[in-house]
């Protein structure tokens, strides 16, 4: 059971990993080559245009599900409405570069297209939902508290970078800091979806397979304050759907999972209030469920499981050619190396902040 184990989660690696280096390396370039400031002064005025174009920036943006917060609520504290700043929290951590090329390694190309689609509405809706009910409202100060996992990065006066620095800046922050703020999620998500494949008998989702209604609620249930990131959804939900429970319940997990962690909820609602908070909520779980019922009930189901069947429910060894295998070997180097280092920096840092707790006087 334990090398079952150990193969799936292998498999899984390997399937996803020559996406998931470009999509680090995607994703360090977009961080390098396109200025912060360009999201901030599109996105001031309480209009849809803000909303639109918050939403169309937060899609293809690799941010993890906490890393989306200090960001946005940078974007807020340089001018961003409040419908931008919600607009560009629901669409960013749902999708990203990096994980819409993993859901086409795993899932397909239909829910490659579909994730960030359907993305980009929810944040829409989301957006125009604050702009309507909740603009009215006295602006708040943004706080620079975050009870997320990732650092928000200093306000420094822009530096000009030649071509070659900007080059070995987005190899250092697509592999470095970015696969440090993801990787460990990733993992956790390989070892659930090894997990459910393994161990989990089919008989205990009977109830669910074919169930449209059923496995939307019950995805809907452990998703909302399950803490996973965009990519690290991906694996989890083909377990979840080869073991019977429908697409548009993996939609849910993939959508809802990593824009509905308890984190995110606790600094909105401490940032932006209650009823942004419930507007919030009832635009990504009133989107992910209206588009899980779209797919299960008017779209052809063979556009969603032809690529789960043939990988076996979880990859399987005949797909796995040199190249994936070794760049499965990369990408667990380069995920050591990040994590590590990453682990490292904190430390010192720890370190550092009680080293001057003991001098001052």
């Amino acid at each position: 059971m334990v090398q079952n184990l150990f193969m799936d989660i292998w498999a899984l690696m390997a399937e996803m990993a020559p996406y998931l280096l470009l999509g680090f390396l995607l994703a360090g370039i977009m961080h390098e080559f396109i200025p912060r400031q360009v999201y901030a002064n599109y996105l001031s005025r309480p209009n849809f245009r803000s909303v639109f174009l918050a939403a169309l920036f937060g899609v293809p943006l690799p941010l993890c599900s906490c890393g989306v917060l200090p960001t946005a609520m940078g974007l807020r504290r340089e001018g961003g409405s409040r419908g931008s700043t919600i607009s560009f929290l629901i669409a960013t951590p749902q999708t990203g570069v990096d994980s819409i090329i993993a859901t086409y390694s795993l899932m397909g190309l239909p829910f490659a297209i579909i994730r960030p689609v359907v993305a980009f509405i929810t944040a829409l809706f989301g957006g125009t939902l604050i702009n309507c009910f909740d603009a009215e409202r006295k602006e708040d100060e943004v706080k620079e508290t975050c009870s997320c996992c990732c650092k928000q990065e200093k306000s420094t006066s822009p530096v000009k970078k030649t071509v070659k620095e900007r080059i070995l800046g987005s190899i250092s922050y697509g592999f470095g800091e970015m696969m440090a703020d993801i990787g460990k999620w990733l993992i956790v998500g390989l070892i659930v979806a090894g997990m459910i494949t393994t161990l989990v008998p089919d008989q205990w989702f009977a109830a669910f397979k074919d169930n449209s209604l059923l496995s939307i609620l019950l995805v809907l249930a452990i998703s909302v304050p399950m803490y996973v990131c965009a990519t690290g959804s991906i694996p989890i939900a083909v377990a979840l759907m080869a073991k019977g429970l429908t697409p548009g319940a993996a939609l849910v997990l993939l959508m809802a999972g990593p824009a509905c962690n308890v984190a995110s909820l606790l600094v909105i609602n401490k940032v932006l209030g209650r009823r942004t908070l419930l507007l919030y909520l009832t635009a990504i779980v009133s989107g992910a469920v209206l588009f899980a019922f779209g797919i299960d009930y008017l779209l052809p189901r063979e556009w969603f499981l032809t690529d789960i069947v043939s990988r076996g429910a979880c990859g399987v060894d005949e797909h796995m050619g040199w190249f994936s295998i070794a760049s499965a070997i990369v990408l667990i180097a380069l995920l050591v190396n990040a994590l590590v280092h990453h682990h490292h920096d904190d430390c010192e840092t720890a370190h550092c902040s009680s080293s001057k707790k003991e001098i001052t006087p």
